[in-house]
């Protein structure tokens, strides 16, 4: 039984990052489509080549021992994981079907914590008891400051990038620009696989650990990296338009270059927060450089209304994901 139980949650951790991939693909792909300087298919292609080039590069692993640390060990069991999965799974369908770009890392996140806090009840310890709550807390936190460091940087890029090219004549300077993009939106999908490919690599780990198939601290085996990042790159293949029209141009209408700058303030951040092992949204890291350009432009190029309900969306996601996996769990309980 727990065999078999291994095999369909491992199947369902690399089906998860492969919807991660077609649910976060606007992320890499939405301002250099909007800007044509790819078509759709090529965008995806690129995006996806990049993702899983992030297997070569990303070997530390810090965002996966910070995603395998969310709940505490004793009350992690494979229920657990499935729950949380089904409940990560369900909710990314449900907001990329609607177009909401919510951030798959806080879906994964909020529903392991809900399975493990549902478990908790179930053996009568406080439901707190089973989450960690410092990476939690880390998780949190980045909430606000995950977009708001990309926007930071997004301005400062602009300006630096403004001031470079105030002499060249506008023709010119597009025709860089669209090429730089090429560069920056590679960048991004680079980051992009290194920090969301973890996340998933750190709940296969925690379920073989659970399963007995590996101890506390051993080396994580190889294929678990290389079937992640290969899952989210085929994702990505296969696009998430929905969430292209959301991210690409009702936030703000991007030319090349504020691509090149957005992106590049995307793919920044991500280095930065997968260097201290912090699993961030990619979602609204880009969202907020995004936002970051609009702003240098005016206040008004930004259209508030969307980004307030893209708000909305992030904060309920780790609550929501954690209410359903907490009744997902409930369910389970009752057959194993």
């Amino acid at each position: 039984m727990v065999t078999t139980l291994l095999v369909v949650v491992i199947v369902l951790a690399i089906a998860f990052d492969y919807i991660n991939g077609f649910h976060d693909a606007a992320n890499s792909i939405a301002t250099i489509v909007s800007t044509k300087v790819l078509s759709p298919f090529q965008a995806v292609l690129w995006a996806a080549l990049f993702n899983f080039a992030a297997y070569f590069y990303f070997t530390d692993h810090k965002v996966a021992n910070t995603i395998a640390k969310t709940v505490v060990e004793n009350f992690i069991t494979l229920e657990v994981i499935l729950a949380g999965l089904l409940a990560a799974i369900t909710w990314n369908l449900f907001t990329w079907w609607f177009g909401i770009p919510s951030s798959s890392s806080h879906t994964l996140i909020g529903g392991f914590a809900g399975a493990g806090m549902a478990k908790a009840a179930t053996v009568g310890a406080g439901v707190m008891s089973a989450i960690n709550l410092a990476p939690i807390l880390k998780v949190v936190a980045f909430i606000v400051l995950a977009p708001v460091i990309g926007m930071v940087i997004s301005v400062i890029i602009s300006i630096i990038i403004l001031h470079i090219s105030k002499n060249a004549r506008p023709s010119v300077a597009e025709k860089w620009f669209k090429r730089l993009q090429l560069i920056s939106s590679a960048a991004l999908s680079f980051t992009h696989g290194g920090n969301d490919a973890q996340k998933v690599m750190g709940i296969i780990y925690v379920s073989m650990v659970a399963a007995n198939v590996l101890k506390t601290g051993d080396t994580m085996p190889e294929w678990i990296p290389i079937s992640c990042y290969a899952a989210i790159a085929l994702g990505t293949m296969s696009g998430g338009w929905k969430i292209v029209k959301t991210m690409g141009s009702k936030i703000t209408k991007v030319n090349a270059f504020e691509g090149v700058a957005a992106e590049t303030a995307g793919a920044v951040t991500l280095g930065i927060t997968e260097h201290f092992g912090i699993p961030v949204s990619t979602t609204h890291t880009i969202t907020g450089s995004i936002v970051g350009v609009g702003l240098l432009k005016r206040v008004s190029a930004v259209r508030w209304g969307v980004t307030v309900s893209l708000l909305w969306a992030w904060v309920l996601t780790i609550p929501v994901s954690a209410t359903l996996a907490a009744l997902v769990y409930a369910v389970i309980h009752l057959f194993f």
